[in-house]
């Protein structure tokens, strides 16, 4: 066997390490940007491997590599590494470490990174120092370099692929781009997207995330939404569900259709099952379409720390060993786990918290006590048990860069435009917490009577047009409606009050000559369910039928609300600002067990 070969870079860049990191700790990104091939899985693995461990090839260069590479080690957004052992190939051994140091005096960062490679002959040796020093060292710095750019970039500009579209392609995006203007989309989220599924590479089109994409083009996150809710009708993009581990966070199932959705799923890397949610276990993505683009799903690294941003330290622990971090935290609530011992350790962060800490994991588990740490802390784990074990630290706060279910399915666009989805007929997947509205008109018996029945059933459809403007206008989206009654969801209860006090204005003054309506609202928000009724997507559960029974109570010149609506903070700016007058009052309701609530009764002054 040849001595190991070390190789060491060191690289002074201007963006700060937090900047940096979610583009140097992207691996499967960098390995691509640096000319490493595309990785699969090994197909002659036996049984189970332990801590995430797992056993990969490539071809390169005509040779086959397989190698069994151990799960990857981090502390965010300091430093990473990753150890891989080789059966196959002209090496043995590769390890690979990254380390991120500000630099006090400009700012930036020293980029230190480090390849130790033991070789597996003489002849290996030479490939190995050919491939570093002749390709790796400037593809290395030239990569490197580029993600200090795009870091200290406001707007980042997803990088061209050399991608060569025919006639025929590039006509049909034209026509695209003009049949979604034409349909009212923004102009810039329209013309970035037409761009980026031209020019994107396949692994940044095979899961396309709106908020993701607004975020990174600094535009409106409901604008590049609703521009690709809208391509799926022109052609240019097609949807699909992931349902992600609430561990991992990861994609282990994909659906073309919510009837695909099943509410209970195993997750095969974190070895659980869990029940499925709309409001963070579900979200909306998408591929071109394929007359477009030929999407190849490939991975050029499978263990990357950016593609579980939300743990900010993965350390692998022999058996019966310790170690010390230091770590540098946000303020929040965290979790400590490990992947093959049951339960955790919760982690409170904030300024007042203790500089360091000592953790134990045992056979008999974790300690229940809160761990308080600083925002600057040094933590000590001691692995006691007599297993190898991959301790992580994670986040309990989930990224608001998901367009979940639970948000697109509250929306009128996703309900116009995909009104056969549904789930499967029987299943029930929780939504978490919607605003639920209900309405009717008042004396709307006395309206045919007085006006005949064509022109006050025409009155009627036109209520239901002004409705459903101005609840899609406040984001949310009308469900059914019942008669001359609407139900409506709202993911946030400002918004719905709001609407519903547009709504009344504009209906009890209509333009000259159109009978004045008045409409009887009722809010509450709560958790609801999803269900299929009707062959369409709908909602049940006790916050649907309180909402229902808050409108009853309503008199037509108000909005009823319950408690849980007027104790949102912005519900009572919205009552402050615009001098509404509230009036409190108790009542029992019909199905609640004669339980006492308390009510509001809002109305312009």
């Amino acid at each position: 066997m040849s001595r190991e070969l070390h190789y060491h870079w060191e690289y002074d860049l201007k963006a700060s390490p937090e900047k940096l990191w979610p583009f140097v700790s992207d691996t499967n990104r960098f390995n691509r940007d640096t000319g490493v091939p595309s990785v699969e899985p090994a197909s002659n693995v036996r049984g189970k491997l332990r801590n995430a461990r797992r056993r990969l090839r490539l071809s390169m260069y005509g040779m086959q590599l397989e190698w069994e590479e151990q799960p990857f080690e981090w502390i965010k957004p300091s430093r990473f590494g990753v150890a891989r052992n080789y059966s196959k190939g002209p090496i043995t051994e590769l390890r690979a470490l990254a380390d991120l140091t500000p630099r006090a005096e400009s700012g930036g960062t020293r980029l230190t990174y480090e390849v130790r490679i033991t070789p597996r002959s003489a002849i290996g040796a030479l490939i190995v120092v050919l491939q570093m020093r002749l390709f790796n060292a400037r593809r290395f710095a030239k990569t490197f370099r580029k993600y200090d750019e795009i870091a200290r970039s406001e707007v980042i500009m997803p990088e061209a692929a050399e991608i060569e579209l025919d006639a025929a392609v590039l006509s049909r995006l034209e026509t695209i781009k003009e049949k979604l203007l034409a349909d009212g989309a923004d102009q810039n989220a329209v013309k970035r997207l037409v761009n980026f599924v031209a020019t994107a590479y396949d692994f940044e089109l095979a899961r396309i995330r709106p908020y993701a994409l607004a975020d990174e083009w600094n535009i409106s996150r409901r604008n590049v939404l609703e521009a690709c809710l809208r391509s799926t009708r022109f052609g240019l993009l097609d949807l699909q569900w992931e349902l992600l581990c609430p561990l991992c966070r990861g994609a282990g199932e994909t659906g073309k259709s919510l009837s695909e959705i099943s509410s209970q799923v195993h997750c095969e890397s974190c070895r659980i099952d869990f029940t499925v949610n709309f409001d963070r276990f579900v979200e909306i993505t998408f591929q071109p379409n394929a007359l477009l683009r030929q999407i190849q799903s490939q991975d050029f690294c499978v263990g990357s720390p950016q593609k579980t941003p939300h743990i900010v330290a993965q350390q692998l622990l022999p058996a019966s060993s310790a170690r010390e971090l230091a770590l540098p935290l946000e303020p929040g609530r965290y979790r400590l786990r490990a992947l093959e011992l049951g339960g955790g350790q919760d982690v409170n962060v904030s300024a007042d918290g203790a500089a360091t800490a000592d953790v134990k994991m045992s056979d008999t588990g974790w300690s229940d006590r809160e761990l308080k740490l600083a925002t600057t802390s040094t933590l000590k784990i001691e692995n006691a048990t007599n297993a190898e074990q991959l301790l992580i630290l994670e986040r309990l706060a989930w990224s608001d860069q998901s367009a979940t279910a639970a948000e697109v399915t509250a929306l009128q666009m996703f309900r116009d435009l995909f009104s056969t989805e549904a789930l499967r007929p029987g299943e029930q997947i929780s939504v978490g917490t919607l605003s639920v509205l209900f309405t009717d008109l008042r004396n709307s018996t006395q309206l045919y009577r007085e006006i005949g029945d064509a022109s006050a059933f025409g009155r009627v459809l036109n209520h239901f047009d002004v409705l459903k403007s101005i609840i899609a206008e406040e984001d949310g989206a009308l469900v059914k409606t019942i008669g001359d009654a609407v139900m409506a969801v709202f993911r946030q209860p400002a918004a719905a009050l709001r609407a519903m006090l547009r709504a009344q204005q504009q209906l009890a003054v209509p333009p000259e000559g159109v009978a004045p309506l008045t409409l009887k609202a009722g809010i509450h928000a709560g958790p609801c369910i999803a269900v299929t009724l009707n062959d369409r997507l709908d909602y049940f559960g006790s916050t649907v039928n309180m909402a229902a029974r808050l409108e009853g109570l309503s008199n037509g010149d108000d909005v009823v609300i319950s408690r849980s609506l007027y104790d949102d903070p912005e519900v009572r700016g919205l009552i402050e600002a615009h001098g509404l007058q509230a009036v409190s009052f108790a009542m029992t309701l019909k199905g609640f067990k004669e339980e006492q609530f308390e009510l509001w009764r809002i109305k312009s002054v």
